[in-house]
């Protein structure tokens, strides 16, 4: 059977034999809006649980409007000009307003890039900046969350009179799910923050996982710590298989965003009976493949899918190569992952990207990887722990010569945007 996986921008298409393919996992299918300029303006009029927004906007001078980098493909120029209107409508000056790019802890955005994601009028007539964690002297102190993390905030949007987040909710692999509260913490977090909340305590917590909610304490000390640095107002969206608008949530920092959570869990959880021997997946391809630690997240998200001792085969084209330099570093230079990982719990010990090591570990202790990449060099990815492979089928074809003929394969063509979870026919029928 072929099966058509998200690789890059272009797409890859691989033969998977259909003997031995049990499932393919996908997105259920969803309706685009069918208005979305519509259904935005009048979001931003009746938003969750917060005044609409020019209601808000009234009266204030500077505004501060944090969007998502180049690895999110979040309809930024679509969603930005209904948004930045209601603005200087309502009486805000466009000098007076900021658009903040919630790096993280990732590099900045720039160039084509910029132009990429917002267009030329909004590159051109508004001010637009990258958040950089690594300096501190650009972050405000606001004191610790509940479970002890310093929380350093971009001074630049704890400065603004109106606060605004716009993002996209979809999976995550340490949240639970994106957007909302993430595009604070850790998008505009200093790094000092940002070592803590990703740090083994949290990171390292089973509830820190992929569609979770309850009592995973990277999803509520983000929550927390957005909201002690401000949140006036999220415009947050939901796509479908092809990245067309299914939803707007504006409003609330946490009404609005829970309402799209909401949403998405009807469309990214996928039941299989069992966990399959071989599991045929992606990082979603362009923007998410970008680099290697990026595509970390198409392991992770494989794992409930796959037997302990199992295979996963991850196709992603890594155009950036392994990822930043120190993440780089870390993979290259460490000679053994799991050491590494045992030196992060050290008091004092700190690499920036080290908690991308310990989700990779955390694939590599559950099933061998196999990656077909055009991105890295094959030794450089055996260095990781990962086995290069030349294609797809030649994994595929590894991997039935490791667990036998009659091997199970499962295909995820869209990598984490899909959530599967093992449940039992009579345990699936109960809980629809």
């Amino acid at each position: 059977m072929q099966i058509d996986l998200d690789y890059g921008q272009t797409g890859l298409s691989a033969e998977a034999p259909d003997e031995n393919l049990v499932a393919v996992l996908s997105l259920r299918t969803q309706r685009p809006l069918e208005e979305p300029e519509r259904t935005l303006r009048d979001a931003l009029v009746r938003p969750y649980r917060c005044p609409p927004l020019a209601a808000a906007a009234r009266g204030r001078k500077s505004a501060c409007v944090v969007i998502s980098d180049i690895t999110r493909p979040v309809p930024t120029k679509f969603l930005l000009p209904p948004l930045l209107g209601t603005l200087e409508v309502a009486g805000i000056p466009r000098d007076g307003i900021t658009i903040l790019i919630a790096t993280g802890t990732h590099r900045p955005n720039a160039g084509d890039e910029l132009l990429q994601m917002l267009g030329s009028h909004l590159v051109s007539d508004y001010r637009i900046v990258n958040h950089a964690a690594g300096d501190r002297e650009s972050h405000t102190y606001l004191g610790e969350s509940p479970r002890g993390v310093p929380i350093y905030v971009d001074s630049r949007y704890l400065e603004a009179e109106l606060k605004i987040t716009v993002a996209l909710i979809e999976p995550h692999f340490m949240a639970g799910y994106s957007g909302g509260r993430k595009s604070v913490c850790p998008g505009i977090c200093g790094m000092e923050t940002v070592k803590v909340w990703h740090g083994p305590r949290f990171i390292g917590d089973p509830q820190a996982d992929t569609g979770v909610l309850d009592g995973n304490p990277v999803h509520e000390e983000a929550l927390w710590i957005a909201k002690k640095a401000g949140v006036d107002f999220i415009c947050d969206v939901t796509l479908d298989a092809q990245r067309q608008i299914t939803g707007i949530f504006a409003g609330d920092v946490e009404a609005a965003w829970l309402a799209g959570v909401d949403a998405v869990e009807d469309v990214v959880r996928a039941r299989l009976v069992q966990p399959a021997d071989i599991v045929v997946t992606t990082s979603a391809g362009y923007p998410l493949d970008l680099t290697l630690y990026q595509a970390v997240k198409g392991m992770v998200g494989a794992i409930p899918a796959v037997k302990p001792g199992g295979t996963i085969i991850i196709a992603a084209r890594c155009a950036e190569g392994i990822g930043s330099e120190d993440f780089a570093n870390s993979l290259l230079r460490s000679g053994d992952l799991e050491a590494f990982v045992e030196m992060t719990y050290q008091e004092g010990f700190f690499v920036p990207d080290q908690w991308e090591v310990h989700e990779l570990v955390k694939a590599l202790r559950h099933a061998e990887v196999l990656c077909y990449t055009e991105g890295i060099a094959p030794d450089d990815l055996r260095r990781c722990g990962i086995t290069p492979i030349e294609s797809v089928e030649q994994g595929i074809a590894a991997a039935l010569a490791k667990h036998g003929s009659g091997a199970s394969i499962v295909v995820i063509p869209k990598g984490p945007y899909v959530v599967p979870f093992v449940a039992t026919p009579a345990r699936a029928g109960a809980a629809a």
